[in-house]
């Protein structure tokens, strides 16, 4: 199995753990005279055996992100953790620049001489380019990770 089926597997079965608990939570109570509209002692046992499955799936899928060597970025368990970082940069640089720019704000400005003059703080087309370019990086370093996922095969 590869990587990426593993991922996708992983992501199924944490949906399915989602349904199953909701599903146990509604039929947890009912009222006296009714039946419940399900099993929850059965839902409770097919979640655990889903959750099961799920650990090993986390288990393996860790272990050959430990082990894949990526060149310069390091195992993929590195290149995720950069990925994940320059997300977060992006998202600190794009919210500065808009916040910087006054997005959010009225729209039409000062209507008296009077009110209040805001200045940013901040140069707005600097940060700008510097978050396309973390966002040109977070396009290649996730490209790199998906051609891994797609060509390495999932460790025992």
């Amino acid at each position: 199995m590869k990587l990426a089926e593993a991922l996708a597997e992983r992501a199924e079965a944490t949906r399915r753990v989602e349904q199953l608990r909701d599903r146990v939570v509604s039929s947890s109570r009912y009222q006296e005279g009714e039946a419940p509209a399900e099993d929850a002692t059965q839902l409770l046992a097919e979640a655990g055996e889903v959750l099961d499955t799920l650990e090993s799936l986390i288990r393996r899928i860790n272990r050959t992100n430990a082990t894949v060597e990526m060149g310069p970025d390091g195992t993929l368990t590195d290149a995720l953790a950069r990925r994940d970082v320059l997300r977060l940069r992006h998202s600190v640089l794009t919210a500065a620049a808009d916040a910087a720019a006054g997005k959010g704000e009225r729209a039409y400005g000062r209507q008296l001489r009077s009110e209040l003059v805001m200045l940013s703080a901040l140069p707005v087309a600097e940060l700008r380019g510097r978050a396309d370019a973390l966002a040109r990086d977070i396009r290649e370093v996730d490209m790199r990770i998906q051609h891994a996922n797609w060509e390495v095969d999932l460790l025992d």
